[in-house]
């Protein structure tokens, strides 16, 4: 057992022999001295502590100090009434406040009964309750703080666990604090309780069984109650401060002391009118001139060194703000962070700031985290840390998104208004200021506040500002996702599984494949919209055949017709006869005749006409399945498919090309038409 359990035990079990064996007064006095040790100990710590949770034990601390503390009450209750003596620290306490004067300590101790109990014990408990409160009410705006900085990259995943433990730990210490103030409180009237047993009953056990007179055995008794609630009270008051000290504490940043003569004494004027106010009153008034006029004179001189040093910190602050100015061009270091562009950033104007800022209601940030965390769920890959600046640079209302430092795309909105737009079956339109939706660049108009209900009856989809933005940057993300996902994001994958599939990972890498390798599969697979969630399905099929193929373009093919379920999920979802378009078996044959290999991959050499006929071709079948209210999906052999949808990325980039070996044999499909030359 340690030491420092061993304390406690016997601290714990020693207030419950109290109050069964009588304590020899001198052990009682060394048990008292023990006591205001104590409570000077847990004074001086709470009033030096940073931070509250730096006595995190404090609410225990005070269930065991008074514990301890009634029983040496008792104890010397026992001996005061048995032997009418209970130690020289309890006598000395009696005569010494009182002075020799009965009546002048029992005022003494009363008064400081009263403003334990009825002051610092009743503002310790009043601000621990609303401390309480106002902690575990405030406890979802934190962490939404914390979710917010750890999205815009101003912490680590490290960090943000720390400051959320933290504030699970200070949410717990007040709501404990809450509760143990009223240890102290009970306490407190519990001494007063005992006090006057004391009294009454040494009178009663003096007059009748010591035979002594009244006045004798009041004398005697008083000094000893006196004594003894004193030597009870003072470590209560100096515990009871303690808890005031801890509950009232906000400072998180500098000692007690530093920081009362900062924000005392840190103000020149406020000593310059002291200083002249108490020299007026020591001059005009009967006041002692000397002492007040002394006042202020020193008050007006410790202002006149504070102004000095005030002045010397604004002229080091100012040379500060010169040199990290010109620190970026002066370092090396520097200038290498500033280079290194952010994978993706969204920048706005001065009057999108309200949608991000979480102080004027905003919730920018907030859909932030929401969007990676959709696409993490949706595609299986994680977006990395999307930064938000503000940029005055920009129109008020304009936004641009950034992936690596580049602007790929932008928008504006109208603050304070709503983008309406018609799904196709509205039949009365409404009046507002004509625009394009940015993500699709469908035609929209903006409407008011006013006119949101009745749009809405009409049938238009309607949006808020922060809606249009954040599915805008969701758009542009899953667009470039495959640019985003670097080496080290595949390396985070696969070592999200390799703990329980140590024997795939072992085989694959780096014997059969590299890193490099599989994220090209994986951005081919990212690039047209495939998940990347089942990563043992992918890693297991790049296994079965990287051992005849490192062709990443065809190991893309294989690990797709492996991912069928998910595929078919995706566009024929429900089991519904879906309308598609399929390719030429003559076309499907002269692009396959068109194909060169090379060491650096395969490309098409297909001739310029074919070319243009076939894009007219897949023009054609694509309108007819849009007009349709169906996708634009053209079905293809095998062999054929990721070289088809290579010669039509440029002219049709939204075109789905999927192969007969990706579609589940329960999905049914109906041809409307053949892409042919």
């Amino acid at each position: 057992m340690k030491k420092s359990d061993m304390f406690l035990g016997i601290y714990i079990l020693s207030a419950i022999i109290f109050l069964l064996v009588p304590i020899p007064t001198f052990l009682l006095d060394v048990l008292m001295a023990l006591n205001i040790s104590i409570a000077l100990i847990i004074l001086f710590n709470a009033l030096f502590s940073q931070e509250v949770l730096n006595m995190s034990t404090f609410p225990m601390v005070l269930l065991f100090t008074t514990v301890f503390r009634i029983g040496l009450n008792v104890a010397s209750t026992k001996n005061i009434l048995t032997q009418g003596y209970a130690g020289e620290v309890v006598e000395t306490f009696g005569e010494f406040v009182g002075g020799g004067d009965l009546i002048v300590g029992i005022i003494v101790f009363f008064i400081l009964i009263l403003v334990q109990f009825m002051v610092i014990n009743k503002g310790s408990e009043r601000v621990s309750e609303v401390q309480a409160r106002f902690t575990l009410d405030a406890m979802p705006g934190k962490q939404m703080a914390i979710d917010a900085d750890l999205n815009t990259g101003a912490i680590t995943d490290a960090e943000a666990k720390v400051r959320r433990e933290k504030i699970q730990a200070e949410s717990a210490f007040f709501g404990s604090m809450d509760g143990a103030t009223k240890y102290v409180k009970g306490d407190a009237a519990a001494g007063l309780m005992i006090t006057a047993v004391n009294l009454i009953g040494g009178l009663v056990m003096g007059m009748l069984r010591q035979g002594l007179d009244f006045n004798t055995a009041i004398n005697k008794y008083a000094i000893m109650t006196i004594g003894d609630g004193l030597v009870s009270q003072i470590p209560s008051l100096l515990i009871s401060l303690s808890t005031g000290i801890m509950v009232t504490k906000v400072s998180k940043e500098a000692d007690v002391g530093d920081l009362l003569l900062k924000e005392l004494f840190s103000t020149p004027k406020v000593l310059y009118m002291v200083g002249a106010g108490l020299m007026a009153m020591g001059l005009f008034t009967k006041l002692p001139k000397v002492i007040f006029i002394g006042y202020g004179v020193v008050f007006i001189m410790v202002g006149r060194k504070m102004q000095e040093k005030f002045e010397i910190a604004q002229t080091e602050a100012a040379a500060k703000a010169v040199e990290e100015e010109e620190l970026p061009i002066r370092k090396p270091e520097n200038v290498r962070e500033i280079i290194l562009p952010d994978q993706v950033e969204l920048e706005f104007g001065y009057g999108i700031i309200p949608l991000a800022d979480v102080s004027q209601g905003g919730d920018l940030l907030d859909r932030v985290v929401l969007i990676r965390r959709q696409i993490a769920l949706e595609l299986g890959c994680v977006v990395p840390t999307i930064r938000l600046r503000d940029n005055i640079q920009l129109n008020p209302n304009q936004y641009v998104i950034k992936i690596k430092g580049i602007a790929v795309s932008d928008g504006e909105i109208l603050f304070d208004h709503y983008m309406a737009m018609n799904p196709g079956h509205v039949e009365e339109e409404i009046t507002g200021i004509p625009t394009f939706e940015p993500s699709y660049h469908l035609p929209a108009i903006w409407i008011t506040e006013s006119q949101r209900e009745r749009a809405e009856s009409y049938g238009y989809t309607v949006v808020d500002p922060p809606s249009i933005i954040a599915t805008h940057l969701t758009e542009v993300i899953k667009a470039h996702l495959d640019e985003l996902l670097t080496r080290q994001a595949v390396q985070d994958l696969i070592n999200n599984i390799t703990e329980q599939n140590q024997v795939l990972v072992n085989e694959l890498i780096p014997k059969l494949l590299g890193i490099g390798e599989i994220q090209k599969v994986l951005q081919n697979l990212l690039r047209e919209g495939i998940a990347i969630r089942d990563m043992i399905t992918i890693l297991e099929t790049l296994a079965d055949y990287a051992a005849t193929t490192r062709d990443t373009d065809v190991l893309t093919e294989y690990v797709r017709q492996a991912l069928k379920r998910a595929i078919s999920n995706k566009y024929f979802p429900g089991g519904e006869t879906t309308s598609v378009v399929t390719l030429d078996p003559r076309a499907e044959q002269d692009i396959m005749n068109s194909v060169k290999q090379t060491e650096q991959g395969a490309y098409i050499t297909l001739d310029p006409e074919k070319t243009q006929r076939l894009m007219r071709s897949v023009k054609e079948e694509a309108e007819k399945l849009e007009n349709l209210g169906r996708n634009p999906i053209v079905v293809t052999s095998p062999i054929v498919r990721m070289y088809f949808k290579r010669l039509t990325k440029d002219y049709y980039p939204d075109l789905i090309v999927i192969s007969y070996n990706e579609i589940e044999s329960n999905v049914e499909l109906q041809s409307v038409g053949m892409v042919t030359e």
